[in-house]
């Protein structure tokens, strides 16, 4: 289900079409190669000194569905009740201190969402549906995948093909087919000093 972004200026389609559902079609699993495409864009994401300092999990129900429902029993019920039907899980996780020098990183957790956005931009080139969602238990997800001290969780991907709009009803079609919304660019972008609106028109 194509859902763009209703943008300013036309932008790259793989951006626009970029967009987090919640409604996955539990019959469709997400392949191998699918899942290793998604990591390889993450693995290209720009970084403080080259150290990629971004480390995920990932849970395929269809290869470990034990280890799937370990990662599902981590996030908080509100989101399992749509995160149910997605057949792929990823857990995000940053590293506190630089590779090279063992000294604080106070660029990794910026550089991993780097890495995340590109997985969830694959994910949408690949017609697939990336959700990433802060409502996980990070403690937990630490002790059941026994994720060191020195990386902090930062949020959970759920990953998988967007259901058939002809299968929804209800408040499901009304949410899944609402229009998209942003703030406007003169609110979030400024033009050579703190609060003084970027200029959209030349």
């Amino acid at each position: 289900m194509l859902k763009p972004a209703i943008t300013q200026v036309s932008i790259d389609n793989t951006i626009a079409n970029r967009w987090s559902g919640r409604t996955y079609d539990a019959a469709k699993a997400v392949s191998h190669a699918q899942v290793i495409a998604l990591l390889e864009a993450a693995r290209w994401a720009p970084s403080c000194f080259g150290d990629q300092p971004w480390r995920f999990v990932v849970w395929n129900k269809a290869s470990n569905p034990q280890a799937w429902q370990q990662a599902f029993d981590c996030i908080v019920p509100g989101n399992q009740a749509w995160v149910k039907d997605a057949p792929v899980l990823v857990l995000v996780c940053a590293d506190t201190l630089f590779s090279h020098n063992q000294q604080p990183n106070r660029w990794a957790q910026y550089d991993t969402g780097a890495a995340a956005e590109n997985l969830c931009l694959q994910a949408s080139a690949l017609g697939l549906m990336a959700h990433q969602m802060g409502g996980f238990d990070a403690n937990l997800t630490r002790e059941k995948f026994n994720i060191p001290v020195q990386y902090t969780p930062m949020a959970m991907i759920s990953v998988g093909h967007p259901a058939d709009v002809a299968t929804l009803g209800g408040d499901v079609l009304a949410r899944e087919t609402a229009e998209r919304t942003r703030k406007p660019l003169t609110e979030l972008f400024f033009d050579a000093t703190w609060n003084q609106p970027v200029k959209t028109v030349a």
